[in-house]
């Protein structure tokens, strides 16, 4: 979640998501029109694209060079694509295919997988920890996990009664979160094993397209998004483990009351009535379009990042003790000429609540748990990145060294 990358009618832009007042393109190409898949490889000059006029192909860069690392060709469209330091993954309609990203020889062929219109699929980014998901049903919620390393079927998980939206890994590959078409639950499995670990209620009144599902880097908190206008944040936590005492209040005695009456209740009803509500939320201006979020630590302060079909990118103070309405701080266009523009709407902004100053003062004093220098070109010594020790598992990829990505004839 430190960059951003967007596909144009005139090609496609990468940014540097590393402060909040200004947006930093990195790179800019219209050498191919009409980029509809864009994917860089972390921080490195690694980006893989593909356009609709050539739908099959898939383009594999070195933006910083200027150079093509390799293209390959499929049967059919490509609907999507993941990668991280150990696997590329290809996802068609009906096939994925998964290669070796040292070298791109094509390890896998899973076919006749079932209809997936979407090209739905996640790929862990612990390359260490490659599991792949994707739809194992078009009619249920059934979520297939796939090895990447081993190449093998580790387990597959009923999930949801419809057919699945949504899914994403944590950070770490541990945890897999899913949502199905009808949107309304979402739902947190341990991973390999295939566990439900948590289940949240983002609202009944309505169907919604869940189009955005994204952990924080630390796990903590899952965001949700879809084509209305409220993004969702949930709190990972079992409340019944760690909630303090209440304080004799009316809402207190009323929540008891729920909870005892859970054990007379048929299941489904005593289970919409214990899942958690939204740890905060936020309200975008706009509704019925297409949106990808993310969590994000920028000038070491979390916060939530949304990025608008339209070309902006929201830029919004989440509060990490008290949670409640995230406060928008920015308006970013991504589609001028590459520099920030101001957000008029800024210096109507309420001023930032007081819990939440009173949050950052009670983080300054939270020592990091992440020690080692992040991975990027630079190894991380010159923006003192830093990234979980699961990063440095045998072989990441090291864009500097000219060998890394020959040129492969295809």
């Amino acid at each position: 979640c430190s960059s951003l990358a967007i596909g144009t009618t005139t090609g496609y832009r990468l940014f540097s998501l590393s402060s909040v007042e200004q947006l930093d393109q990195v790179h800019e190409s219209n050498e191919i029109p009409d980029v509809y898949i864009v994917e860089r490889l972390f921080s490195s000059s690694l980006v893989v694209v593909v356009s609709h006029a050539k739908p099959q192909q898939m383009n594999v860069y070195h933006f910083k060079k200027g150079t093509e690392i390799c293209n390959y060709s499929y049967s059919s469209k490509i609907l999507s694509i993941r990668l991280n330091r150990q696997r590329l993954v290809v996802c068609l309609e009906e096939s994925i295919y998964i290669h070796n990203i040292k070298d791109m020889k094509l390890l896998k062929t899973i076919l006749d997988t079932p209809p997936n219109t979407t090209g739905l699929c996640a790929l862990s980014i612990n390359h260490a920890n490659s599991y792949l998901a994707y739809p194992g049903s078009a009619t249920s919620g059934e979520i297939v996990l796939y090895d990447g390393n081993t190449l093998k079927t580790a387990c597959t998980i009923p999930a949801h009664d419809g057919p699945l939206a949504a899914l994403t890994f944590n950070s770490t590959g541990s945890k897999l979160a899913s949502a199905s078409e009808k949107g309304t639950v979402i739902r947190v499995f341990s991973i390999p094993g295939g566990q439900k670990l948590y289940e949240f209620r983002r609202g009944m009144k309505r169907y919604v397209n869940i189009s955005s599902l994204v952990f924080s880097m630390d796990s903590q908190f899952l965001c949700a998004s879809s084509n209305t206008e409220t993004v969702h944040i949930f709190k990972l936590e079992h409340l019944t483990d760690s909630r303090p005492e209440e304080p004799p209040t009316w809402s207190g005695y009323m929540g008891k009351m729920f909870q005892a009456a859970t054990n007379y209740l048929p299941a489904q009803v005593s289970g919409m009535m214990s899942q958690d509500r939204a740890f905060a939320t936020v309200r975008l201006n706009i509704s019925g379009q297409r949106n990808i979020c993310a969590l994000s630590t920028i000038q070491k302060l979390p916060r939530l990042l949304v990025t608008t079909s339209d070309g902006h990118l929201y830029i919004y103070n989440l509060d990490p003790q008290d949670g409640g309405e995230c406060v928008l701080i920015k308006n970013h266009s991504l589609l001028g000429s590459g520099k920030m523009e101001e957000n008029k709407e800024n210096d109507l902004q309420p001023p930032v609540p007081q819990s939440y100053a009173a949050t950052v003062a009670r983080q300054s004093t939270v020592p990091s748990t992440s020690t080692m220098p992040g991975y990027s070109e630079d190894g991380g010594a010159l923006r003192g990145e830093v990234i979980p020790e699961h990063e440095f598992a045998p072989g990441p990829v090291c864009l500097d060294d000219e060998n890394e990505f020959p040129p492969v004839s295809i």
